[in-house]
């Protein structure tokens, strides 16, 4: 259940009262059960009044609550719902109008009568915007205010669409949203150009009237910000940090999420802290980077002058604490990631058809040099990532070459004018037909064949998964369910690994990598008693979007300038990603070959800078602990 971490030092610099959790589906269920027990309260009498909001965020809460309703009768005959925002201008039946979203995501699966929902409208005219506002403003008003918001937090700090510049006493309104934004959206929206530039949203002093304000924050990419809105200074730039203010506002984090709060970060800073291995393996190389100087040439007064007075009475001298931590970086360091003896099975999961290229091309090639026996399991089809040019380009292809080889071009034609139809109908961000879907994975699969080809992976050691969770045509997927779990719990009992690699990358942008590792999980735990099981080693690579830290890292991998080159290489093969990739992520304009490359070449420089040999490139590795067996064997 629960999974909180200490609770902060009294001298904490945060401002909130923060729940931090194992994980985002602990920290939803946590929500929806504080919501469902003050539902309890309301059962009769007063409705209960809920600010909600849409999005990647909330959805975990939207679907406890949901079983909470099917499953033990949680009743919302009495619940009056007012949602934060919607895109302007936006119809309610697109694709990515919030009323859609909540009527798929949670309207529809609960007994809320409909005359209790409220949610902006994003069709109005724009002379007719000002007083619907105000309408809005009162409809909460004769509800008796909101008793429960809930919130999300956006990269610039945003809480709904309250963008930096959102005065304290804002109120509901329409506003252009900040560039950052839009490019967030952009996915949603398969492309920044398709995101309507504006939305109607609460204002900040609309949402500190409620009662009581809930954030939630989950992934590593909003660790920054969460620090800044609950250790920061209050001010309109961070209109989360305004929550500050208010008398029973709550943060609910995951534990990627938290990463950054002081407490978790550097806990030193607050005093004493419970001095453990990795801790101590953290502090000295944070300390070796921020002095710029080898692990070795730590002196104790570099200890005692950043705050590690503690570490160095406990366990110094420095000579000892650096020697300590500067021979286990050294032990992570292989060239035989797969050991030098005995030849591996081993099993690659890539969530999507170019992560395990991206993120660990390198190692898969050396594996494969080596002589183990290498599978990669391609989760998802990864279909929805094709831009609909390179589906047509595709048709064209296969229709010359039904052409120039003479086979009778009726077996295409009936295809082709489905394909053409279709693509004229759908709009900008629309579901694509069942016809293109299947185009755009087999677009996919050769490009997945063709990197696997050039690594060296057979072509039958590519398998291809499909979970169905994936198969939905649009960014929000379906749950993790049974069907997906025994797909990967066959494919594990059949080829029965002795490594067994998986994306462990949280920053995933719409949470495709966090929900294959977890049907990952749960096919594991039905294999925990396979003979097989308890001869696997397990490692976690990171996604496009980060890499571990040094501290982390458990196995370096190093690369040669000529691995690195044959690593690009790779990437290259998939060219339907390249140049200009539908699904970048928000946060890095860089095509996916130049992250690889720059994030290796980084994790390289930073361990020569701590003293260790100098490489062209590290691909990091960190043991999947979940599921580290009691005594793992030692790498040759």
């Amino acid at each position: 259940m629960q999974q909180m971490r200490e609770k902060p030092h009294e001298h904490s610099p945060e401002k909130l009262p923060v729940h931090v959790f194992k994980d985002n589906v602990e920290a939803a269920a946590a929500v929806a059960r504080h919501i469902a027990q003050a539902m309890g309260a309301h059962a009769t009498g007063k409705p209960l009044v809920l600010g909600l909001a849409t999005g990647h965020t909330p959805i975990g809460v939207y679907r406890e609550l949901i079983r909470l309703h099917q499953q033990e009768h949680l009743d919302f005959s009495n619940v009056i719902t007012f949602n934060l925002d919607e895109y302007y201008p936006i119809g309610p039946d697109a694709l990515q109008s919030y009323h859609r979203w909540m009527r798929e995501n949670f309207f529809d699966h609960i007994n809320i009568p409909s005359a209790n929902i409220h949610i902006p409208t994003g069709t109005l005219p724009r002379e007719e915007i000002s007083r619907h506002c105000a309408e809005y403003e009162e409809a909460i008003r004769r509800a008796g205010g909101i008793d429960i918001q809930i919130l999300g937090i956006g990269r610039t700090g945003h809480i709904g669409f309250n963008e930096p510049g959102s005065g304290r006493e804002s109120r509901t309104r329409l506003i252009t949203l900040d560039r950052v934004t839009l490019m967030d959206a952009a996915s949603d929206f398969f492309g920044e150009e398709n995101v309507p530039k504006q939305a109607i949203t609460m204002g900040v002093g609309t949402i500190m009237e409620a009662r009581e304000i809930l954030l939630l924050a989950f992934g590593e990419h909003k660790a920054a910000i969460v620090r800044q809105a609950v250790e920061g200074a209050v001010t309109d730039s961070i209109a989360a940090s305004f929550l500050q203010q208010h008398p029973n506002a709550q943060v609910y984090l995951d534990s990627a999420s938290a990463a950054a709060l002081t407490r978790l970060a550097t806990p030193w800073k607050l005093g004493h802290c419970a001095w453990n291995d990795d801790l101590v393996k953290k502090a000295v190389i944070g300390l070796s980077l921020l002095m710029n100087t080898c692990i070795l040439k730590l002196t104790n007064e570099h200890y005692n002058e950043h705050g590690l007075q503690e570490l160095l009475s406990g366990q110094g001298p420095a000579y000892e604490i650096n020697r300590r931590v500067f021979r286990g970086l050294m032990d992570t360091i292989t060239g035989w990631p797969g050991g030098k003896t005995d030849k591996k099975r081993v099993m690659i999961f890539s969530p999507h058809p170019d992560d395990d290229v991206i993120s660990m091309g390198g190692t898969l090639i050396r594996l494969a040099d080596q002589g183990h026996d290498v599978r990669v399991a391609y989760m998802t089809s990864g279909n929805i990532a094709v831009f609909d040019h390179e589906a047509l380009r595709f048709a064209d292809f296969a229709t010359a070459i039904i052409a120039q080889f003479g086979i009778d071009p009726r077996a295409t034609a009936d295809l082709r004018r489905r394909v053409d139809e279709s693509m004229a109908k759908k709009p900008p961000g629309g579901v694509d037909s069942e016809d293109v879907q299947r185009i755009k994975t087999l677009i996919r699969r050769s490009e997945a064949r063709a990197a696997g080809r050039y690594a060296g992976i057979p072509y039958d050691h590519l398998h291809f998964m499909d979970l169905p969770f994936y198969q939905t045509g649009k960014v929000q997927k379906n749950p993790i369910g049974p069907e997906d779990v025994q797909i990967v719990v066959k494919l594990l009992r059949e080829h029965k690994p002795q490594m067994l690699f998986s994306a462990g990358d949280l920053s995933d942008p719409h949470g495709t990598h966090r929900m294959c590792l977890e049907a990952i999980r749960q096919a594991l735990e039905q294999c925990r008693g396979d003979d097989w099981f308890a001869h696997c080693d397990m490692w976690l690579y990171r996604g496009a979007w980060a890499e571990w830290d040094p501290w982390e890292v458990d196995m370096a991998v190093p690369l040669s300038p000529d691995e690195m080159q044959r690593k690009k290489f790779a990437i290259f093969k998939h060219e339907s990603q390249k140049d200009n990739a539908l699904f970048p992520g928000p946060y890095d304009s860089r095509q996916f070959w130049q992250r690889a490359e720059d994030r290796n070449k980084h994790t390289a420089d930073l361990y020569n800078q701590l003293g260790l040999p100098e490489y062209q490139g590290i691909e990091g590795f960190v043991r999947w602990k979940l599921f580290a067996r009691a005594a793992s064997q030692k790498r040759e």
